[in-house]
């Protein structure tokens, strides 16, 4: 079938209206009439060609929210009219140990929700900024939340499961204490997701403007980075780090403030290495430093019914088909509270 999406012919021209086509449902199929995609900042790298190895037309988006229209015949989990979601994953190779592990995120032969090999045109696939999409019932999943918040949903796809995931791995709850590095559209979740959790949440940025900010999404505390007085409070203090951050910095500030044993887990993707930490750093309290990316299909279905049991949506501004540009640009800036969210119907307007 042929459908209307927003996406780039190559990587100097402007994310525009396009046709594309999607594949009739096979017996194991959901096809999804897409309410909402969430604008994730990968979307701007990867249609850009900022990151190697993007394939054009490329339509982005991995966050994606809406109405099952129809199913295969032997599509026994979901049926016409159910709100679900699709993140970052459209399939894998569903035999290997990450597979089968449920850590379909892990498996070398995962695909991508765009950007992906597929058989269907256009040789690779394409994701949500279009009307629908879709998608092996594998990786479909069931959203709960009340209908009026299903726009501030669709970030959990990606910056709700990113986050989610090392802090449910390493343990966040009651009785840690849990820093948050980064307060955007991967950390505001981190601090929502920490604090629901039950851990005692720091939340750090580099601007004081961003306190009260903080405060309100369920941090108890806020450190500003740049004041070596207020880093130096929180030395050899914490269990675990979430940092969020997507550009490179000083990884030792951070790494100083680990209890012993304590572990910083990276999952900001920067487009150039961080400096190496210092050696000593990490051997003279046996700290960590790991990395993390959004989780598999059995996980992010944990994450949106935890999310929806403790009322936690994404804090948005909802935007036209024919704003995205726009949206980048803001995004590059950091001028969003925290995350885009494209509203799918403005595309016939």
């Amino acid at each position: 079938m042929t459908i209307l999406a927003y996406g780039a012919p190559a990587a100097d021209q402007p994310v525009s209206r396009m046709e594309i086509t999607r594949r009739a449902p096979g017996p194991h199929d959901v096809q999804i009439e897409i309410l909402y995609c969430g604008i994730c900042h990968s979307d701007l790298h990867q249609v850009r060609s900022e990151w190697a190895g993007t394939l054009y037309p490329c339509v982005p988006g991995h966050e994606i929210v809406g109405r099952v229209a129809a199913v295969g015949s032997h599509v026994t989990a979901h049926k016409p009219g159910d709100l679900v979601g699709v993140g970052c994953i459209v399939d894998s190779c569903q035999t290997c140990p990450d597979c089968d592990e449920g850590l379909e995120n892990y498996c070398d032969g995962m695909v991508g929700t765009y950007n992906g090999a597929t058989p269907d045109a256009p040789g690779h696939t394409l994701g949500g900024y279009s009307q629908q999409v879709v998608v092996h019932e594998r990786y479909v999943l069931k959203i709960t939340h009340p209908e009026d918040q299903l726009a501030a949903v669709a970030p959990l796809l990606c910056a709700g499961i990113t986050t989610y995931s090392p802090l449910r791995h390493w343990g966040a709850g009651p009785g840690k204490k849990v820093g948050v590095v980064g307060i955007g559209g991967l950390g505001h979740m981190g601090v929502k997701l920490a604090h629901a959790m039950g851990a005692h949440v720091v939340a750090f940025t580099t601007s004081d403007a961003k306190r009260a900010d903080a405060l309100a999404l369920g941090a108890d505390e806020v450190v500003v980075s740049r004041n070596p007085d207020e880093m130096a409070a929180q030395a050899k203090s914490f269990d675990f780090i979430l940092n969020t951050v997507a550009a490179p910095h000083d990884l030792d500030a951070f790494l100083a403030l680990l209890k012993r044993d304590g572990t910083m887990t990276l999952v900001g993707a920067p487009a150039t290495p961080h400096p190496s930490p210092a050696v000593f750093n990490l051997i003279m309290k046996r700290r960590s430093l790991a990395g993390s990316m959004i989780g598999g299909i059995p996980e992010t279905q944990e994450m949106l019914d935890f999310c929806a049991a403790h009322g936690i949506v994404a804090d948005i501004e909802m935007i036209r088909a024919d704003q995205i540009e726009g949206a980048y640009e803001r995004m590059l800036k950091g001028d969003v509270k925290y995350r885009f969210v494209m509203d799918i119907a403005t595309m016939a307007a």
